[in-house]
């Protein structure tokens, strides 16, 4: 027969007085540690940065120029005349081979890589994938591919930070921190932007705002920043003339703007997924699909070559006015049709690169028709446009478009662009082009952000006050008798309080506690609901947050607790259980449906 065991404000959980234990943030020391792992991290996806820079100069001017040499190259100027079809086809192959016999994870762009290994992988990458990434991209873009190097150096550094969370054994939580410091790191490396990498991680990457990831990847962009002059130079990838300023009639000129490249960046994301799409169609292995793809990248190279390759100096001469519109139309199409065929066929490579030249190629197309402002101002409006509406990151796309020219005057242009971008977008399809991905391998994710409902919420906003209770000496078989019967309190509740004579909590009895007592209560008609009980408690305070009782809930693996009070532990003022945690939920539900009629 189960002991009663005396109660005593001892045996239950304590906490600090009202209000010294909250805080604005739950953060610890152990932040010092990632910003440590984060410096390293850093570091390393910035020679990352650099060696990809350098492979792609030397695959691009081997390929297309015959020479050996590192220097900045685009496949202008090619010494093959209409056999220039054949190089990029070569690369494919090649990406094939090894994505077949080395990784498939070096398939795709990078980035919804990334967010797979963050929310379905436990942020463990596996290192041949740093390696085999890199190389891939180099080789894809190197040959002509219409990609950019900025998802490949996202996911490398991202492995990397992964594989260093890995040897120091940390938790799943802080991989995911260093998995995304070294992201933003590489973005940071490639393109000298900090801030942008900083707020791509917060819209697209984290799936929070808390101190103990945004402070690791501030201070990996932030060093990453530092370490870039050394190795792939200093100053704005994009130099540009600042505008003076902006008036009220270019701002709406800008929202208008945004809302035209939004329409164009919607067909362009619905363009990767028909022809990915159709390359599930074609009887063939899927790794001879980016061979396949080649073929239409070289064409589209025949026609204009400007598609080949990363086109950043196609971009800056578009951010500079000096591009015709007529060359400008063309671009736009034949570089959407190129990229979405060869990112649909599985290769490898980017797509911030080529949603700069849409962008701004849009941008500066439909600015010859604005009456107000100059083509520059609209190419970056409409790069900015574009990506804030294909990735769903507006403030990433605006604070990108400033630290990639240094135009800051232009900011809040940027902000209607990016925002009437997002919101067609947003409004026109389920998901972007990242997400998409993942749906299609069953793995759908959310990206809205709010607080919790049980942070906001006390237990006094959502506890049971009319009690379950019964008193000590009460027979067990009576308890049974009278939840048999259906009390309406007790049968309403899963466990039942037991106070003493002077009304002071003394344990709890659950159904299975009184399942369990059942034989021996048959044998021994004297046995209460106190020997059958259980006790020491684990208990909560009325002005607890709510997400702290239901975590210590979790953590003891039970599903109710009595609310005391702070300073008399053993007077019971309420019953927290698994319907009125429930309650709380239910609220912001009301809040977002229910429309008040007054």
């Amino acid at each position: 027969m189960p002991s009663a065991r005396p109660f005593s404000p001892a045996t239950v959980h304590r906490l600090p007085q009202t209000g010294a234990h909250l805080s604005d943030y739950r953060i610890s020391h152990r932040v010092l540690v990632l910003c440590a792992l984060a410096v390293l991290a850093a570091g390393l996806s910035t020679v990352a940065a650099a060696i990809l820079v350098w492979l792609i100069n030397t695959i691009t001017n081997l390929c297309f120029h015959l020479t050996w040499s590192s220097a900045e190259a685009s496949p202008l100027g090619h010494v093959w005349g209409y056999w220039v079809v054949a190089v990029p086809v070569a690369g494919a192959l090649i990406i094939g081979f090894m994505a077949r016999y080395g990784s498939d994870k070096i398939r795709g762009h990078g980035i919804p890589e990334a967010l797979e290994a963050i929310l379905h992988g436990r942020s463990r990458i596996h290192p041949k994938v740093a390696v085999l990434k890199p190389v891939s991209a180099a080789i894809s873009i190197g040959t002509g591919g219409p990609f950019g190097a900025e998802g490949p150096i996202i996911m490398t550094g991202g492995a990397l930070g992964s594989i260093l969370a890995q040897q120091f054994h940390l938790s799943a939580a802080e991989r995911k921190t260093l998995l995304v410091s070294g992201a933003a790191a590489g973005m940071t490396a490639i393109f000298g932007t900090p801030v942008a990498a900083v707020l791509l991680a917060v819209e697209l990457l984290l799936f929070e705002w808390k101190p103990r990831s945004l402070i690791p990847v501030a201070v990996a962009a932030l060093v990453a920043a530092c370490l870039r002059p050394i190795f792939l130079g200093a100053g704005p990838v994009f130099p540009v003339l600042p505008h003076v300023g902006l008036s009220g009639e270019e701002m709406g000129y800008a929202g208008a703007l945004g809302v035209l490249v939004g329409l164009g960046s919607g067909i362009v994301t619905t363009l990767v997924y028909a022809a990915e799409d159709a390359f599930k169609k074609v009887p063939l292995h899927w790794m001879w699909w980016p061979a396949m793809g080649a073929v239409f990248v070289g064409m589209g190279g025949l026609i204009e070559p400007r598609v080949l390759g990363v086109g950043y100096e196609t971009i800056h001469h578009t951010l500079r006015g000096e591009l015709a519109g007529h060359v400008l139309l063309s671009l736009a199409v034949l570089k959407a049709l190129v990229w979405a065929v060869a990112l649909g066929s599985g290769t490898s490579g980017g797509v911030l690169a080529p949603l700069l030249i849409l962008g701004s190629a849009m941008g500066a197309f439909l600015g010859h028709w604005i009456p107000a402002g100059d083509v520059p101002l609209w190419a970056l409006v409409g790069l900015a446009a574009m990506i804030g509406g294909t990735m769903r990151a507006p403030l990433t796309a605006m604070v990108f478009a400033v630290e990639l020219t240094h135009d800051f005057n232009v900011m809040p242009a940027l902000l209607a662009g990016s925002i009437a971008s997002f919101a067609v977008t947003a409004l026109w399809l389920r998901r972007s082009i990242l997400t998409e991905k993942l749906a299609r391998r069953g793995q759908h994710i959310t990206c809205e952000y709010s607080i919790d409902p049980f942070e906001l919420a006390r237990v006094q906003d959502v506890m049971d006050t009319q009690v379950p209770t019964v008193p000590s000496t009460m027979k067990l078989q009576e308890l049974a008798r009278r939840i048999a019967a259906g009390d309406p309190i007790l049968a309403g509740h899963q466990a039942t309080l037991v106070l003493d004579p002077e009304q002071r909590l003394k344990g709890i009895v659950t159904r299975g506690d009184i399942i369990r007592a059942l034989p021996d209560a048959a044998e021994n008609e004297t046995l209460t609901v106190e020997e059958a009980g259980s006790s020491p408690l684990t208990v909560t305070y009325p002005d607890e947050p709510l997400a702290d009782a239901l975590n210590r809930m979790l953590a003891q693996n039970i599903g109710r607790m009595p609310v005391v009070e702070r300073e008399r532990p053993d007077h019971l003022i309420g019953y927290l259980g698994r319907s009125a945690i429930l309650s709380a939920r239910q609220r912001l539900h009301d809040e977002e449906h229910l429309r008040s009629i007054r």
